[in-house]
């Protein structure tokens, strides 16, 4: 066998063997192919003993559909006895997904999460009354048939390997991965061993294309290429310097407990857990999916999104135009009552005794019986009272034609009933509604806003009710929220006065008056009033009565709502024409007992019952107990939404199991309504059992397109349908197209019915505009003539009409899903959801599916509330499951399911799902979710094409002068720094005298002969010791390292820093304060660090007071003068050496550029350790003479007040923070703007706030502080911002003079493509821009292709190259291996000026040529940074800024504090912090996944939720997202939640 041949070959063998297994699974090979391959394969392996191995028989190919569909004429299937159970089909294709095994990553969720939401003390969900979305006592009980327990034909169902113990088991939730990891750790090509894991789409005939490519074998170390887009995957993200050929030194960052670490496909150790998961996400995500579709050509301007084309193999109607379809003709009876009021005054007082409804308390006794004498008596009553009792005489309230409101629970059916007569007999209409349970009761609102367009004043109610309805203190009953102002009348006849014995109705033939307006749902949420005229009242029960066969006082049996539909057309007016007697069953005895209408049908020996799909479950739930059921004398089962996919499984179950109890198959009569048209159609209850029901067997994907295409090849993607009989007497039907003009269909074609006939609704109240377009249609055939002369309504039902003119339903339009073309229905994802694992972990009726719009396309959301038992575990594989079930049977992705905790969901007054409040919420983010798994790889085929690079064009043909492709070359400079004197290489020492006589020089001058030309660390805390240091270490002739000291509260952390500098650097001696000794040499710092390994240790406060016998001047001014350390925002701690020469021409610049005179103050708010911090503090102030005051930023945290309160005092005029420093006073100010102005806060001197940074400038915290500030004098042109980079501290400043920083608007999307292309403000996809401030004197720039190192044209992004006096010499190692970096700093243009020498600072940006003039005259030049190079992401062969996609995630979701993103093997990460409650967080992942989709055009591969403050940032305020990235991978960060979108 196939095993056996895999056990004795060797593993690359195994693998490729494997492989082409693979390809004829997928149908890529044939199976002689497949043959031929394995025996050359493994030719060399075989014992030829009997030679007979290699022909062994092929492996075992588990059955691919194919699309098998019959192009003839419709036919309809007429089975002699088949039971049709959805749930076979979902389970067969389960089964060969796990023969794949299916590997899908399960999240991670914190243990707290996993607590919260599986243990908290829920009820099962409510359900007061009906509708067929609703939870019920079934749901609960664990005897069931056989039918429904039938165990699946796989056993438990594993989802590849991570079919593990509990999930909160361990630390941070990972789950089990870890198993995965190790075995994954042990094999490089581990990846292709869940390969196969695409869905195999069903009766789609293309083949799938495999993606195992003889490339993957020998290739172990480049990272899957999941996009399957880009060229080279082996640069998936930016290559990272080592800390041996740059000098810089790599982060330590502790293992996490003692997780074994492992390389991934990139060579980067992580730890095994995490990126097991990321693993199994890639491997699933590697699947081949449907074929891609068609690609238009994209230039690098226009993204256009794939537009769906159509399918040219895609099934089409070939029958001929269909014909109108006409029901009997109604019998005209010679009795029958010329209106329905004429109908009750005969019943009431020819036979008054007569039982007309009994009413059930819920222990199933009969609570009320209404006689037709006390039907007709207690009406009149009320129908006198409404029309004299309400308001005065000469103005009543209520005239005939108004309409009243008829709110009444459902377990009272004998009020409800007299005041609904009582209405018709005063001539008033009645618009029953469900009871408000609460003011904030879901949809109660849109309830409000139809009883106010209907001009509803009174509101009939029962005196219970009134009690139970909510009041205010002084005992009235409040306005409910979007309500009218209503009077509330009991209709109760204790309350009522007796008419006089003159008074009597009068009751007039039925006309075109309104009888009664019903209220309808619509998909949005709104609520329409359908209005029926009396005529149409009575021709409906006359239809009623001749389909039926209605006589007089037989028992109905009626389980449905009275209020509303079938329930009251049968229960409450049929009823009462025919003298009928109706057992009404309440729901709230339906939950305590699900029998009770089967044991009322036998009591009362019931001729008729009518029921919905799901009471015939329940029954079936609870039959077992039930010894003496017998339905023989049922006539008629009416099912009421028989018209649903998952009625024909409930009613053959339900005769399969009680047609040993008397129950006939003929008795199954399923019906089709809709409020605008009443009954469409009825199967008629017949005598004789020849004539089967007819039944369809039809493809899925034919229906998808719109096709009736019969199918009995396959019995996996096909939806079973059954005939609702046929149309109603004295209808007419048809079926026309769903959109646009109401053209006939063909016979083999779905389309929307509509019906012609006196017995339907006529109109919308109060909406003429929609009324016209449902109640006013008028059909067209082929040849565009009408068919009719009189107007047809639409049904809102799709479907078609059969042979024999038998009606087939097969959607409705709300449910209609349209995704990529194809249509989809609601109803049938419910179906195949619930099939997955029959109530296992969800409630039965609890299931929403909605669509959304993502990306100009429609995408289907199942959201279902979670039983409370089911553990983290087994409710991730039904997900898994359900995912793998839809896309099989129905084609199409899943974009979201979401698991909520049960009894959550919103209801509507029935108990129902309210599905537009659902939708509402979702598309709020606050559903609050416990389990979610996004699909968005799976189900988003329409993304733009991505991106070819094209090749560059060489310099012949590009350099004319200056110009590039055709447009100026990017390049721009400071004006000139003019000459520079001896005294500029160094600080004059007269200036330093105040400094250097303290405490920094003795020691080291003591020492001079040991330490001269070494490097001593020093350790300082911010302030003088610092500066007395710096320049003691100068004066000696040593070279000095500033290093911020480690942070007492942190010490475990910051320690490891500085021992990494001290190490790096081969530093001679450690200079420090006592305080900072004595920390270095404690317990919690030995247990870091032992620093007795250290260089000496010297104690800056413990001095010999010496003179100094020399100064030490620098010979060479290209000698080193410091090293300047600083962790990067990439996350790499670098050293830079600084020359003498080059701090000389800095102080200068800096001086020239901000006019920095020995009267100024300048305020510095930055870290004084390195970068233009350290040079502003240490050097500036000591080279320009002026006052320096530091106010160290860590104070702001306890303090926020402290920097603007310190510059208004000391009147300073100049002043220099970090975007860190601003964010704070931001935050924490924000709200003592006017306090603070009260203790005489002033900032209008303030002309230079300069933000120092290594990124691109944050407007909008700009902007928010200027705002802020504004009121106290703070001018908005006063903040301006500085970049700095690792190459050169300071390019940009904006310094006193020139003109205000520049904001310009470009287009993302060009910008994706390296390309500038200017837009207007608010224009799509504009991306605002800040000048970064301006060139320094004596600094030039230029922007050059990062690849091929050519001048680029002013049009271009590319990386910004900067020649200046000041530029780093380059990175420190003390290993001699800074030639491998040198191109950092030694960098020369590979055409045009091929001589000058750059420095490269590694970020993007362009220049642009202004209209402003600068100081000299001449048009200036703004620099723009967009973002790091290191950093930008390349995507689908794009390139995206962080920066960019985290403004999108931030504006997602109110709840998201702060947000970073990275790229890991071409997945797209994002950690989001969670400003809430825990309960929050899995809002986040569709919300953060639908933005970065609609405004970046990528799919989020995983979504990480955490705490705030989890996001680690530098000194300057800068996210450090390789930092955070490695933190993530060896499992850190101790995440709420983590997704892996599929």
């Amino acid at each position: 066998s196939f095993g056996r041949i895999v056990f004795i070959l060797p593993v690359d063998r195994r693998w490729l063997s494997y492989a082409i297994y693979l390809y004829l699974f997928a149908g890529d090979i044939t199976q002689k192919g497949y043959e031929k391959k394995r025996s050359k394969l493994i030719r060399a392996y075989i014992p030829h003993a009997g030679g007979n191995l290699a022909t062994s028989d092929p492996p075992h190919t588990p059955y691919l559909c194919s699309d098998m569909h019959t192009t003839t004429r419709v036919s309809i299937w007429y089975p002699d006895k088949y039971i049709y159970v959805h749930t076979e089909a979902v389970q067969a294709v389960l089964a060969r997904h796990v023969e794949r095994k299916v590997a899908v990553p399960m999240p991670s969720k914190r243990r707290s999460l996993v607590v919260q939401t599986s243990m908290d003390a829920y009820t099962p969900p409510d359900s007061s009354s009906g509708s067929e979305e609703e939870a019920g006592p079934g749901d609960d009980m664990s005897g069931m048939e056989h039918w429904m327990s039938r165990p699946s034909q796989l056993g438990p169902v594993h989802l590849g390997s991570t079919s593990s113990s509990s999930s909160s088991t361990q630390s941070g939730g990972s789950g089990n991965a870890g198993r995965l990891a190790d075995s994954l750790a042990h094999s490089h090509i581990s990846h292709l061993a869940h390969t196969h894991l695409g869905h195999t789409h069903l009766g789609q005939s293309h083949h799938q294309q495999s993606h195992l490519s003889q490339s993957h074998y020998e290739n172990h170390s480049a990272p899957p290429d999941v996009t399957g887009y880009s060229s080279d995957s082996s640069h998936s993200h930016t290559e990272r310097h080592h800390m041996a050929n740059m000098g810089t030194i790599a982060r330590n960052t502790q293992k996490y407990g003692n997780a074994e670490r492992m390389e991934t496909g990139d060579g980067v150790p992580v730890s095994s857990r995490v990126s097991a998961k990321i693993q199994q996400l890639v491997n699933t995500l590697k699947q081949p999916r449907r074929p891609p579709l068609r690609e238009f050509f994209v230039d690098d301007f226009d993204e256009l999104l794939e537009v769906q084309q159509p399918d040219p193999n895609q099934p089409r109607p070939e029958g001929a135009e269909m014909m109108p379809v006409r029901g009997e003709a109604l019998g005209v009876v010679t009795n029958w009552p010329p209106s329905l009021e004429a109908a009750l005054q005969r019943w009431g007082t020819i036979s008054p005794k007569a039982p007309c409804l009994t009413s059930l308390d819920t222990a199933g006794k009969p609570l009320y019986v209404l006689t037709y004498g006390k039907l007709w008596s207690r009406s009149i009553k009320l129908a006198y009272n409404i029309l004299h009792k309400l308001g005065s005489k000469q103005e009543p309230m209520v005239r005939p034609g108004d309409r009243v409101a008829l709110v009444f629970p459902n377990n009272d059916p004998v009020a409800f009933m007299v005041a609904f007569y009582g209405c018709l007999l005063a001539e008033v209409v009645p618009v029953p509604i469900e009871v408000p349970l609460s003011r904030k009761d879901a949809g109660s609102q849109q309830i409000g806003f139809l009883l106010g367009s209907c001009g509803v004043t009174v509101a009939l109610t029962s005196d219970a009710c009134h009690k139970g309805l909510p009041k205010s203190a002084t005992g009235e009953i409040p306005q409910f929220k979007g309500w009218p102002k209503l009077l509330w009348f009991v209709t109760e006849s204790k309350h009522l006065s007796k008419p006089p014995r003159d008074w009597f109705p009068h009751i007039k033939d039925a006309n075109n008056d309104t009888a009664y307006i019903e209220y309808k749902t619509c998909k949005d949420g709104s609520v329409l009033g359908v209005t029926v005229t009396r005529i149409a009242l009575l021709t409906h029960c006359q239809a009623l009565t001749q389909s039926c066969s209605y006589t007089e006082a037989e028992t109905i049996v009626n389980v449905l709502d009275f209020k509303k539909d079938v329930g009251l057309w049968h229960g409450i007016l049929t009823s009462v024409m025919n003298m009928m007697h109706v057992i009404s069953v309440p729901y709230s005895l339906m939950k305590v007992n699900p029998l009770s209408w089967i044991q009322k049908v036998c009591q009362y020996k019931a001729k008729v019952a009518c029921v919905k799909s799901r009471d015939m479950h329940w029954a079936l739930v609870a039959h077992k107990d039930q010894k003496d059921i017998n339905l023989s004398s049922l006539r008629m089962l009416l099912v009421a939404d028989g018209s649903n996919p998952w009625s024909i499984s409930s009613c053959d179950a339900f005769l399969n199991v009680f047609q040993t109890k008397g129950l006939r198959a003929e008795v199954i009569c399923p019906c089709a309504s809709s409020p605008e048209a009443l009954t469409v159609a009825i199967r008629r209850p017949v005598e004789d059992s020849s004539q089967p029901p007819g039944r369809g067997v039809l493809s899925m994907q034919g229906l998808s397109y719109g096709v009736v295409r019969v199918d009995t090849e396959e019995r996996l993607s096909v939806l079973t349908v059954q005939d609702v009989g046929t149309v109603t007497p004295g209808g007419l039907v048809c079926v026309v197209k769903p959109e646009g003009v109401p053209q006939l269909c063909q016979t083999d074609e779905i389309g929307e019915l509509c019906v012609c006939s006196i017995a339907t609704g006529t109109s919308y109240y109060g909406l003429t505009g929609m009324t016209k377009n449902t109640f006013e249609v008028y059909p067209v055939g082929s040849s565009g003539g009408l068919i009719s002369e009189y107007a047809f309504v639409r049904t809102g039902l799709l479907g078609f009409i059969g042979p024999g003119g038998l009606v087939f339903i097969t959607g409705k339009m709300d449910g209609l899903i349209m995704v990529s073309g194809r249509r989809h229905n609601a109803d049938d994802i419910v179906a195949t959801a619930l099939a997955v694992e029959p109530m296992k972990f969800v409630y039965r009726g609890r299931i929403a599916v909605f669509s959304v719009t993502v990306l100009r396309d429609e995408r289907i959301v199942v959201v279902a509330e979670q039983r409370p038992d089911s553990t983290e575990e087994d409710s991730f594989q039904w997900m898994s499951r359900v995912l793998q079930a839809i896309d099989s049977i129905h084609g199409v992705g899943v974009f979201c399911l979401a698991l909520v905790p049960a009894n959550t969901l919103p209801k509507t007054p029935l108990g129902g799902i309210h599905l537009s409040e659902i939708k509402q919420l979702y598309l709020e983010g606050g559903l609050h979710p416990c389990n979610v798994l996004m699909c968005p790889h799976t189900c988003v085929t329409n993304l733009p094409k991505p991106r070819q690079k094209q090749p560059e064009i060489g310099p012949a043909s590009v350099m004319v002068g200056n110009l590039v492709s055709g447009k100026r070359i990017a390049q721009a400079s400071g004006r000139d720094l003019g000459q520079t004197d001896d005294n500029d290489q160094f600080p004059a020492p007269s200036l330093v005298c105040s400094f250097i006589n303290g405490k920094g020089t003795m020691s080291l001058l003591s020492t001079h002969q040991h330490f001269q030309f070494s490097l001593p660390v020093i350790l300082c805390p911010v302030g003088i010791d610092l500066i007395a240091a710096f320049y003691g270490c100068l004066y000696a002739g040593c070279v000095p390292i500033t290093v911020r000291p480690p942070h007492p509260q942190n010490i475990s952390t910051t320690l490891p820093t500085v021992k990494m500098i001290v190490e790096v650097s081969h530093s001679a001696c450690v200079m420090t304060t006592a305080v900072i000794c004595k920390l270095l040499r404690s317990k919690e710092a030995m247990a870091t660090v032992d620093i007795r390994n250290w260089p000496p240790v010297l104690d800056t406060d413990d001095l010999p007071k010496k003179k100094p016998p020399a100064f030490y001047k620098p010979t060479n001014p290209d000698g080193l003068a410091y090293l300047d350390f600083s962790v990067s925002t990439t996350g790499m701690l670098a050293g830079v050496q600084m020359s003498h020469n080059a701090v000389g021409a800095f102080c200068r610049s800096v001086k020239l550029q901000c006019e920095l005179y020995p009267s100024r103050e300048v305020a510095i708010c930055l870290d004084p350790y390195c970068g233009l911090g350290f040079v502003l503090w240490c050097l500036c102030s000591v080279y320009s003479g002026h006052q320096s005051i530091l106010i160290p930023p860590v104070e702001l945290e306890s303090n926020p007040a402290l920097w603007l309160l310190a510059v208004s005092q000391l009147r300073v005029r100049d002043t220099f923070c970090s975007y860190s420093v601003m964010e704070l006073c931001t935050k924490g100010l924000g709200l003592q703007t006017e306090a603070l102005k009260a203790r005489g806060l002033d900032l209008s001197r303030v002309r230079a706030c300069v933000v120092v940074a290594e990124e691109r400038p944050r407007m909008s915290l700009t902007h928010s502080f200027s705002k802020l500030f504004k009121d106290l004098g703070l001018h908005p042109r006063s903040v301006s911002t500085a970049f700095g980079c690792r190459v050169n501290l300071a390019i940009c400043l904006q310094g006193t003079s020139g003109p205000d920083p520049t904001t310009v608007y470009v287009d993302m999307r060009a910008l994706r493509h390296d390309r500038v292309r200017l837009v207007e403000r608010g224009s799509p996809h504009s991306l605002p821009l800040m000048e970064s401030g301006k060139i320094l004197p004596g600094v030039r720039i230029i922007i050059a292709n990062p690849e091929t190192k050519g001048p680029l044209g002013d049009s271009h992004l590319g990386e910004i190259w900067v020649h200046s006096a000041h530029n780093g010499s380059g990175y420190y190692s003390g290993y001699g291996e800074e030639v491998l970096q040198s191109d950092h700093f030694n960098s020369r243009l590979s055409f045009g000026d091929t001589q000058t020498v750059w420095a490269r600072t590694g970020y993007l940006g362009f220049l642009r040529r202004t209209e402003l003039t600068d100081a000299n005259g001449e048009r200036h030049d703004a620099l723009f940074v967009v973002g790091a190079l290191e950093e930008a992401m390349e995507l689908r062969g794009m390139r995206y800024h962080p920066i960019d996609i985290e403004t999108s995630v931030i504006r997602a979701h109110k709840s998201i504090m702060e947000c970073a993103v990275f790229p890991w093997t071409n997945l797209l990460v994002v950690v989001v912090e969670l400003e809430g409650s825990e309960q929050e967080a899995l809002d986040l992942v569709p919300m953060v996944t639908k933005a970065v989709l609609e405004e970046h055009y990528l799919i989020v591969g995983v979504v990480v939720v955490t705490d705030i403050g989890v996001i680690p940032i530098n000194s300057r305020g800068e996210k450090q997202r390789m930092h955070l990235r490695d933190g993530f991978l060896q499992d850190q960060l101790d995440p709420i939640y983590v997704a892996y979108n599929m």
